[in-house]
Order: C-alpha cells, then structure tokens, then sequence
C-alpha cells in the first residue's frame, strides 16, 4: 500500500513533489513536471538548481526544517529554474522532514505549488485599492496626477508619464475624442524607479502626439495599448524623445491608457516595465482602464474644483482695488497672498476732511459665491463710509446687512446647495485723522491691528472685539481711539497672517523699519512665510501715517457775528490766489464759503472755524458746536430764502456733514482743474 501511494503521488500529483537527500541535493520529482526539468535539477543543490530571489534565505529554511523536524507550511518564494528564460516566479511551498524506521533523517519532501497567477490577481488588486485609496483626494490637477504616479510606481509600472491636455489644467472642458494632433498635451506628472532623476526635466514640458504612434492611436480611438518594445520598434523612429528615454530605462514593455470621460479626453497615461518584471498583459489592460476611469473622474472633479476657482479669483479681483490712490496725509501698500479662498478684501476710502478710513475683511470659504458675498459686503462698507458714520456704526449697519443676506439664502429652495455653505465673515474699519494724529477703529471678529512707531517699537493695541458678521450674536461694537505718531506704521491683516502670538512677532519684527518702502515691508512679511502657509490666501494693508502740509491747508477761527460772511470771503480769495486757482473755482469757492459761513453765525453756536485744504480736489469745512444740521430745501419761487445748501450742492462736487464730540462741520468738495 505504501509503495503504490508513493507512485500514485509521484505520476499523478498535479503538486510538485521534491525530495531532497541530507546535503538538501534533489534526488527525485514527480513525473508530472517536464523531462527536461528533471534533468536539470536531479543532483544538484535545491538552491543552485532555482534562481531564486532570496537564495540563502532559502537555503537556511531548509535546513532548519532539516535539524529540527518542524515543517513549514505554505511558505511563499521567487525563483525559476536558471536555465529557463523569463521572469521569476511565485511558488507556495511546503517542506517536511523524512525520518527513516529507526529515527534518520533520510532527507526533505517539499511540495511545490505554482502560484504565479495568483499572486498577479492579489498584487493587481492590492494595487488597484492603492490607487482608490491614493488617487482623488486632492482638488489639484498636478496632485492628483501625481498621486497616481506614486501610486503604480513600484509595482505595477517601473517608470509612468501623465499627460494632461494643457487646456484641462487651466480647467477648460475638455476636448471630446478623437483628439486631433495639433491638440498640445503638458506632462504633468513623472516617476520611476530607474533613470527617473534623469527624466524629471520633462514635466511641465508639452508635446504634440506623433502620428502612427501607439499614444496617438489611444486618444484616436479612446482603446488602450499594449505594446512589446525593442530596438527594432518602428514606431520609435517617430518618435524621437520616447525613444532616448526607452533606451534610458531599457524598458521591454509599454502599456498606454488614455484618460477620457463621457467621450472627452482628459489626457493619457504611458507605463513602462524594465528587465525583472513580466510584460504587461490583458489582465493588466483590465486593472489599468479601471483605474483610468477613476483617475478621469477625479482629474474632471479637480478641473471642475480650478475652473471655478479662476472664475471666482477673477471676480475677486475686480471686486478689489485696482491701485493705490495717493492720499494727502497716508500712504498705504497691500499684498493680497493668492489661495483658495475668494473671500479676503481690503481697501482704502477717502473721507472728508482728508481723513482716510482703512478696511480689511474676509468671508470665509471658496467659490464664486464667496467672492459675491465679499462683493456685496464690500460695496456696503463703501456706501456706509460715504455716510461719515462712526466706526462702530458702519459695523453695525454693515452687520444689518449681513443679516439680510443671510436671511436670502435661508429662503432659497431647500435642494439649493448654498444651504450647504455656511456664513461666515470678518471686518476691521478704522478712520484716520491727520489733523488729531488718531486712529479709531472698530472690529467684527478680526484680528485687531499692528502699530508700530517711528523708531520701530511695537504698541500694544487694546481693540474690543465686536462678533463676526452673519452670527446670531448681537452685542454691541465698540472703537477704540488710538494716538498716532507722523511716521507710524499700522499694520491691518486677515487672520491667516496673524493666527497666533508667534505670528504676530514674526510680523511686528518685519515692520520694524519703518522708513523702508511700504511695499518692501509688505513683500518682507511674504518672504517670512513658508512654502505651504495659508492654502486659503491672505491679505495684508499697510498705512504710513502723515499729516497734511502746511502749505496745502489754511485755519481760521472766525468770529460769530453778522460781518463774518464777508470776512471768510477775503481770506478765501486771498488764499486761493496763493494757490494759483483759476478764477471760476475761486469764485465758486467764495459764494460756497459765504452760504456756509452765513448758515453757521444764523443757526450755529460759537466757535466758529474755516478751514480749507487744497489736495486733488479743494476742501471746505466750517465747523461750529450745534449739533442741529441744516437741510437742503426746494424753495419755492417767491420764498426770499432757503436756497443756500441748494447753491452749495450745485457748485460743489460733493457736500455733507460731519458729527464730531464738539459739533460738527459742514463740508465741500470740489473738482480742481489740472495744471494747464
């Protein structure tokens, strides 16, 4: 019975049975495997007959099954036969020990299983669940196609190009198959395990298809290809640069992919294997079109993600400042750190009294609604500014709208996907005044401001915080008046520059030369920041605090009585004629200043004060206690009076009043001509 299971096991066993003598030499197969194998391996050592990967690893296995007894089950090895072409393959191997009646050892009996096949299917799928896992998490075209990359190299691929249409990366829709062969594709991607350092100059380069080349025939009919390679390839001869670097890596075997969905071409996919991996075959085909599919999607989601990105960093844009105007009394510089967020504004207003009031804000998010929320609530802050309002009040207001808005979306229809967005947002307004030297400033939730001296110290700033817009909290805002320095430096910036003390710091210590050009200062805090700091963008403003010079500003304190009119009319002429003003804007100048004045002594309380200040356009102001403002009334054709502020809002460009903590001050402004 035992000699007919012995033969039975050695003629028909579809498992490769070895048995080895005590020096671990083959001395018996079964008879299944080839006649030629038998010939090769019988009497040699089980390591010299098999090329194995990890020959002395083996070869130590085998003998310590051999000393101690223990078997090994099911232990999974690299090799062939040495004089067999190809590549390795995968055996399952299980090795005993055969003890003889009286307790020798006779030798080994190792049951071999080719398992080849097998472990192709578990390394394809755990390379296709790298590839889920690795490939369209990331919202960038160049991420995402290098995330793939890195996701078949090694392993399925030893080298691997992506090539994306240039069109695409700028997120326009793709062109729909077959692409034509003037279409320019830009390697966006690169890796490799060999020759790869001499590759890497190749991404961000672009190139036209060659035709009759396999990667032309692949967006021509959207089909994937596999193809052997040689040094007789003709193809190759038409394609020069694919050629030098086949003959960098020595690869055999090429498989191209093209990247398409619904019928569009995103792009293309070129994998290579060198010596020491198994050319590609159909099975391959099958995994790489899968994860094709995949990395299509995810590249159209990021494409998506970058058009509407560029669309709404472009509104952004036009929604800012497009330069900084010269204001009498301040200078000022921005940088505005470009990311995902489309939210983040600034801007510089100017005010009466050749004040300036100073904005920094930010809604939060990304989109094209978040740069038409910045938009509305910038447009607001302008039109509150123009009110000559109150820090505090222009919150408050501003925050008023904020509430509306809110309440817009919250009636949109309930599948709108704004609902998903949530509202968010801060604002900093200050108002600087040159003639007091101070800066009030209120805040909605934003980081307060940075003062720094003209010697280049720091000054604490102590700022209530008011709640961000679009909250449900409703408590009150509150400004802080602040004491300014000629020469000072604020400093107003979004909370991604200023996230914590640290930051601060690092910031106050950039601004703390205040001499240098502003916008030096501005770059300064830039360079300070490290490659991938703030995804989401930033904005900075910086201000140069001044005063208005002596020879472009005139102050009178007038008296409060009938003769007053008359009087504020000499000195005004006499000051304009010093300015060289043409005689229709002193003229005009003179009868504003006498219906100002005229108001003031009748309706007014003393003291009363004229100043004018020549800037790009010419400002009047005459300040006196009474809180009473006049109206601007329609007399009527018999009424002897009431035309007053009716001739003022016609000769002058713009008109309003001012409240102050002593009064207030009745302003003008008029359009000076330019030099001729």
């Amino acid at each position: 019975m035992d000699a007919a299971l012995l033969d039975r096991l050695f003629t028909q066993s579809v498992v490769g049975l070895h048995v080895l003598d005590p020096q671990l030499r083959v001395v018996r197969i079964s008879s299944l495997a080839d006649s030629d194998l038998a010939e090769q391996v019988i009497g040699r050592r089980f390591t010299d007959a098999y090329h194995l990967e990890r020959p002395t690893h083996t070869g130590k296995l085998l003998q310590r099954v051999l000393d101690t007894g223990v078997p090994v089950h099911d232990r999974l090895v690299h090799g062939r036969i040495k004089s067999a072409p190809g590549p390795s393959r995968s055996f399952l191997v299980t090795v005993y020990r055969l003890n003889g009646k009286q307790g020798q050892i006779l030798g080994l009996l190792a049951a071999v299983v080719d398992v080849t096949e097998r472990e192709k299917a578990r390394t394809r799928a755990m390379y296709r669940a790298r590839l889920l896992k690795g490939v369209g998490r990331s919202l960038d075209v160049a991420t995402t196609c290098q995330s793939l990359v890195e996701a078949v190299v090694p392993g399925f691929a030893d080298f691997a190009v992506v090539e994306v249409v240039d069109d695409v990366l700028r997120g326009a829709d793709p062109p729909m198959g077959p692409l034509g062969p003037d279409v320019p594709l830009r390697r966006a991607a690169l890796r490799g395990v060999k020759g790869a350092g001499d590759q890497a100059g190749l991404v961000g380069d672009t190139r036209r298809l060659p035709a009759r080349t396999p990667f032309a025939l692949a967006v021509s009919d959207l089909q994937p290809r596999h193809v052997a390679l040689d040094a007789d390839t003709p193809w190759l001869a038409a394609d020069p640069q694919t050629a030098r670097v086949i003959r960098a890596l020595e690869a055999h075997s090429l498989m191209v992919v093209p990247l398409k969905l619904h019928g569009a071409v995103l792009g293309l996919v070129s994998l290579y294997r060198c010596p020491g991996s198994d050319p590609y075959d159909e099975n391959d085909i099958t995994l790489a079109q899968s994860a094709a599919v995949h990395v299509a999607l995810s590249l159209d989601n990021a494409r998506r993600y970058e058009r509407d990105h560029v669309v709404a960093s472009t509104v952004q844009r036009r929604l800012l400042p497009q330069g900084d105007s010269p204001r009498i009394a301040v200078d000022t510089a921005h940088v505005l750190l470009p990311g995902r967020n489309s939210g983040c504004w600034f801007d510089t207003i100017g005010l009466s009294g050749a004040r300036t009031a100073l904005v920094v804000g930010n809604v939060a998010g990304h989109g094209l609604q978040t740069a038409i929320t910045m938009g509305q609530l910038r447009t607001v802050i302008q039109a509150l500014a123009g009110l000559d309002l109150e820090p505090d009040e222009v919150l408050a207001r501003l925050n008023d709208t904020a509430d509306r808005l809110a309440d817009e979306r919250a009636a949109l229809p309930p599948g709108d996907s704004l609902h998903q967005e949530a509202l968010k947002a801060s604002c900093l307004y200050a108002v600087y005044d040159p003639f007091s030297r101070t800066c009030t400033v209120a805040r909605a939730g934003h980081p307060a401001p940075i003062v720094i001296a003209p010697d280049g110290s720091a000054s604490d700033v102590d700022v209530p915080e008011g709640p961000e817009l679009f909250s449900t909290d409703s408590a009150p805002f509150a400004t802080a008046t602040l004491d300014i320095d000629e020469g000072s430096i604020l400093a107003f910036a979004t909370l991604a520059l200023l996230p914590d003390d640290e930051s601060a710091t690092r910031v106050r210590s950039v601004l703390a030369r205040p001499d240098r050009d502003l916008q030096e200062l501005c770059d300064g805090v830039v360079y300070t920041l490290s490659a991938d700091s703030f995804p989401d963008g930033a904005a900075l403003l910086l201000a140069r605090t001044g005063t208005v010079p002596p020879d472009r500003v005139a102050t009178w304190e007038l008296a409060h009585d009938r003769t007053t009119p008359a009087v504020a009319r000499t000195l005004v002429r006499d000051r304009l004629d010093g300015w060289n003003l043409d005689d229709e804007t002193v003229q005009a100048t003179e009868l504003i200043v006498s219906e100002l004045v005229t108001n003031a002594v009748r309706y007014g309380t003393p003291p009363l004060q004229l100043r004018l200040i020549l800037d790009r356009s010419l400002t009047c102001e005459v300040h006196d206690s009474s809180p009473v403002a006049p109206h601007l009334r329609h007399a009527r054709t018999v009424d002897e009076g009431g035309r007053g502020l009716f001739i003022v809002s016609q000769l002058a460009t713009h008109w309003g009043t001012r409240y102050g903590r002593h009064g207030k001050a009745l302003w003008t402004e008029q359009e000076v001509p330019a030099p001729g």
